[in-house]
């Protein structure tokens, strides 16, 4: 302990010292230790003195020890097993990995000699010391040791003697499957599928029921990658689990259902799980879709627009009146451009109102409105309720027929901005749909200031990444224009262990913006074809999803085959 406060104090000095901080700021932060009993290191941070890079920084720079940087590391479970959690926590060090005969640790006090002997007795290793901020070290340990066993080691406490739960007749004993969902080895393996999804970064989870075999899949940018198989037998007892956590009927399994899960983390983190029970032939099939707080991305400028498409969108939703549609399919990130416009939008002198089903993410200031079809109160509803309760700005869920366009459209004309999604596959093709519904084109003209369509596509991994040659010609029948062929400089992820060997990590959007000029709306007016419009677009300067896909292939940020696979061709 007398280890631990001295480093503590020394830290304290140093950093008064290289005038890092004041000395009116360092007794501040002690005394605020005095009350919290936490580390002076989170309290700086916390009072927003110094970051934990800052501190990691300054460490490094006077022990002549290098930063390990922690965050999204992925801990080696052999390595972990070397360093007890106590031991870890207690001497305020993490081990990161193996390099020859030595173990190379993270720690707050690269200088702390008692904690490197205790290590090296534990692992017989040379110790080989990087250094961090303490907060990091202990968030670090609390993911890492929380991970919890490996689903083979779960599923080994499954014996063959285990009670089958699949019950085939129409007669469900409830008291049965009450008891086989609330069994531990059923708790333990539901909370490892929904605590992996959240390590690996997942958006959906799929539970899925066959004749022969169960399986458990997660959608990782964009793309579904199977997880496990449970035994055949669980089958019951997860679906139960799971609906005895979304408070959904366990007895009633010839319906879907619809619920959700909150799940707390520790630390204040929250998660959501929106959970869909649908029944199949097979059994119950489980889709849950993850709703990251922490993870959304509100700030435009970071979306991935480039500029002129961003200038093109903030004018429209900066208009004092009209529509603005974004399209695109089930995620493609249309919740979260929406999110990111009312954010902006979002001033103390404005009335904002939505309709939404399902309310994903809740805002401060925003008045959000669930929709409940079952009790009559649907899209168009909450549609004509909000135009009784003096708003500025709208937005709709989605406009899914006549009724819900025709009272958005009149909403746009009457001095309200109006937000909404729509499923099309571009810009243009938005103008049909509208019209295909019911809306006199004279109307459109009038209230629609831009359409958006959006797609995500997967990022090259960062770790792995690589320049990679494709032939000019295949490049030219993808839409490289002679200029962008030359400066071509294509980059492909080998796959590493980050990317679990796919080659992408983490996702980017592609924006095709159409801004409602005149030109456009004459073209409507006179009873234009989609691909009339879309060529119009193109000469005022809208680039399609697949312009700006290739775009971002030029950057080195994606590759061909990913932009071929969410856009179309010209």
């Amino acid at each position: 302990m007398s280890n631990f406060t001295t480093g503590q104090t020394r830290l304290g000095e140093l950093l008064v010292r290289e005038k890092l901080i004041s000395l009116q700021q360092l007794r501040q932060a002690q005394e605020e230790q005095r009350k919290s009993g936490t580390n002076l290191g989170q309290v700086l941070t916390k009072l927003g003195y110094l970051s934990d890079d800052d501190i990691a920084s300054f460490l490094a720079t006077q022990y002549g020890v290098p930063v390990a940087n922690l965050d999204g590391t992925e801990f080696d479970p052999d390595v972990l097993k070397l360093v007890p959690r106590d031991v870890c926590e207690k001497q305020k060090i993490i081990p990161l990995f193996r390099s020859g005969t030595s173990l190379v640790v993270a720690m707050a006090d690269p200088t702390n000699l008692h904690a490197i002997d205790d290590i090296k007795f534990l692992t017989g290793s040379i110790v080989e010391p990087r250094v961090a901020s303490e907060g990091a070290i202990l968030q670090a340990i609390e993911r890492a040791y929380s991970a919890g066993p490996s689903y083979d080691e779960m599923l080994a406490e499954f014996g063959d003697e285990q009670v089958d739960f699949t019950v085939d007749t129409e007669d469900v004993n409830v008291l049965e499957l009450e008891k086989a969902a609330e069994g531990a080895p059923v708790v333990r393996l539901v909370n490892a599928i929904l605590l992996n999804a959240i390590k690996k970064g997942a958006s959906d989870i799929h539970i899925e029921p066959y004749e022969k075999k169960l399986r458990v899949r997660y959608r990782i940018d964009g793309v579904l990658v199977e997880e496990m198989q449970p035994p055949m037998k669980l089958k019951n007892a997860i679906a139960s689990r799971l609906k005895i956590m979304s408070s959904l009927d366990i007895a009633e399994r010839r319906l879907p259902q619809d619920g959700r899960i909150k799940l707390k983390l520790g630390k204040g983190k929250e998660m959501d799980f929106r959970v869909s029970v649908c029944p199949t032939i097979w059994g119950e099939k489980i889709v849950m879709r993850l709703l990251d707080k922490s993870n959304l991305q509100l700030d435009m400028t970071k979306l991935g627009f480039d500029r002129k498409p961003l200038e093109d969108f903030q004018w429209a939703i900066n208009q004092p009146w009209g529509m603005v549609l974004v399209t695109g399919p089930t995620g493609s990130g249309k919740t979260t451009t929406l999110y990111s416009a009312l954010s902006e939008l979002n001033q103390i002198e404005t009335n904002i109102s939505t309709a939404e089903d399902p309310v994903e993410y809740n805002l401060h200031g925003i008045n959000q409105v669930q929709m409940q079809d079952s009790i009559g109160l649907n899209f168009a509803a909450s549609l004509r309720s909000f135009l009784r309760q003096d708003p500025d700005i709208i937005m709709v869920g989605e406009i899914r027929d006549f009724e819900t366009a025709e009272i958005a459209v009149k909403a746009a004309l009457t001095g309200h901005m109006v937000l909404s999604t729509l499923h099309t596959n571009d810009a243009p093709s938005t103008i049909s749909r509208l019209l295909n519904m019911g809306i006199e084109p004279f109307l459109i003209t009038a209230s629609v200031n831009l359409v958006l369509a959006q797609r995500l596509a997967r990022k090259n991994c960062a770790d792995c990444r690589q320049p990679f040659k494709q032939d000019p010609r295949t490049l030219a029948d993808f839409g490289f224009t002679p200029d962008q062929l030359k400066n071509a400089k294509l980059m492909k992820g080998a796959g590493c262990k980050t990317c679990n060997g796919s080659g992408y990590k983490g996702r980017v959007a592609l924006y095709e913006v159409m801004r409602f000029t005149d030109n456009l709306k004459e073209l409507v007016l006179q009873g234009a074809s989609t691909a009339e419009l879309k060529t119009a677009a193109i000469k005022n300067g809208m680039m399609t999803l697949r312009m700006a896909g290739i775009e971002k292939v030029m950057q080195g940020m994606t590759t061909t085959e990913e932009i071929g696979r969410v856009t179309m061709g010209d």
